[in-house]
């Protein structure tokens, strides 16, 4: 069959990595897609939230299965926009509709939805604009550090955890009256702060029957030892060595399961991923947030692992015959190690020659921001790629990344050498 997969980061090249090793993958097309997507598909340089676009190129090219990389196409609506469509609506598309969506799409309604199905999460309140003052003195009810969220897409930026009362007032004011992240903040969600080890569980559904895919962890801060600014992820290992039988089947039971019959419950049709950002606090697991997409760089370390035919997988998704496939994994363990530009997650210069990727042994390199130009391949984005290598355990396996990192060359080249420290 023909397949498109929409999105240009490491994780839809990494999409594309496994998908065109399938005997069920006749041509693959990635939009817009990046230098590494273009050696193993067809690039197409259309935007993946111009739907029109989407679809003249679907005719055209005969596709017969959609895999939509990111979150905002689906926080639009592209589900529904093909289900909508009389020429369309028999294609297979892998992402749930806009009301699924939502829970990634609204932290509020991700809040509401736990609330309401009893999965444990961390308490909250949510405030607007005119509940300026209530908020801030909610925040006076709270011990320090004090979480704010911006309740809709920020592009993974929307989130503050601050340690003083009077600067989260203060910015609690900035996101509410001077748009610090424009819509996205226009209700804020506040929320009590939980202590413990973050980690992230992927969940394949099609709205009914569920696989639990691979534990992944991610390491979001800039520098070392989890310090600086917030950027989209700056490696990931897989499997998480605490998520123990007894703590998964904890996850399962209180988290997954609720989650699932939730969907069903509320009749919301959802035939893809839900990631489940988790904390475990003691031994108890809370849900941090949801999103409704495989997460990058954790798509990186989790995909690599499973040894199962994805389009066979995907096809019972489509179907609503997920419980009739098994999804295989390796034993083995991943890790991904993400080198970025200079000045990332700031300003950072684009265009920068990449060097020494030829010379990469026993490693595979998803790129994330690459483009090609003059025949050479340069840096197109803040995060630019990302090394995955396996190994017995995660310190093997992120030793190779770091020994083939050395390898390779942009100007200003940035990456963290502690991936994994926590654990």
């Amino acid at each position: 069959m023909n397949i498109l997969i929409l999105g240009s980061g490491g994780r839809e090249h990494t999409f594309a990595f496994k998908i065109a090793q399938s005997s069920h993958c006749k041509k693959l097309f990635v939009a817009p897609g990046n230098a590494g997507t273009a050696r193993i598909a067809t690039n197409i340089p259309i935007a993946v939230t111009d739907f029109e676009a989407v679809k003249e190129l679907v005719l055209r090219e005969e596709i017969e299965m959609l895999i939509v990389g990111p979150e905002d196409p689906l926080v639009l609506g592209i589900v529904d926009f093909f289900q909508a469509d009389k020429e369309l609506k028999h294609i297979a598309v892998i992402g749930p509709s806009k009301r699924g969506a939502l829970l990634e799409g609204s932290k509020e309604r991700a809040k509401e939805f736990m609330a309401l199905h009893n999965i444990p999460t961390a308490a909250y309140e949510s405030f607007k604009a005119e509940s300026l003052e209530a908020g801030k003195k909610f925040l006076t009810t709270l011990k320090a550090p004090y979480v704010l969220k911006a309740d809709g897409l920020a592009a993974g930026k929307g989130v503050l955890i601050l340690d003083s009362l009077e600067e989260a007032q203060d910015e609690l004011e900035n996101m509410l009256t001077n748009n610090k992240f424009g819509e996205a903040g226009n209700t804020v969600v506040i929320e009590e702060f939980l202590d413990g080890i973050e980690l992230s569980v992927f969940v394949l559904t099609d709205g009914k029957n569920y696989k639990i895919l691979p534990t992944a962890k991610d390491y979001k801060r800039i520098g070392e030892g989890d310090t600086g600014l917030n950027t989209g992820g700056m490696g990931a290992i897989s499997p998480v060595p605490f998520a123990d039988e007894a703590f998964m089947e904890k996850v399962e039971n209180r988290i997954v399961k609720p989650t699932i019959k939730g969907l069903e419950t509320e009749e919301i049709d959802y035939k893809g991923f839900v990631f489940i950002g988790l904390i475990k606090v003691g031994e108890e697991p809370y849900v941090i947030e949801y999103n409704v997409r495989m997460g990058d760089p954790e798509t990186e370390v989790v995909l690599p692992r499973i040894t199962s035919d994805l389009v066979e997988v995907f096809q019972k998704v489509a179907s609503g015959q997920l419980d009739e496939v098994e999804v295989e994994v390796t034993p083995h363990a991943a890790a991904t190690l993400m080198l970025v530009s200079g000045g990332y997650p700031e300003a950072y210069e684009k265009g920068k020659e990449i060097e020494g990727l030829e010379k990469v042994q026993d490693s595979t390199v998803f790129h994330a921001g690459t483009s090609e130009k003059d025949g050479k391949i340069v840096t197109n984005g803040g995060r630019v790629l990302a090394i995955t290598s396996f190994g017995e355990d995660f310190q093997e396996a992120i030793k190779k990344s770091y020994q083939n990192a050395e390898k390779l060359y942009f100007d200003k080249m940035y990456y963290r050498k502690d991936i994994g420290f926590d654990l």
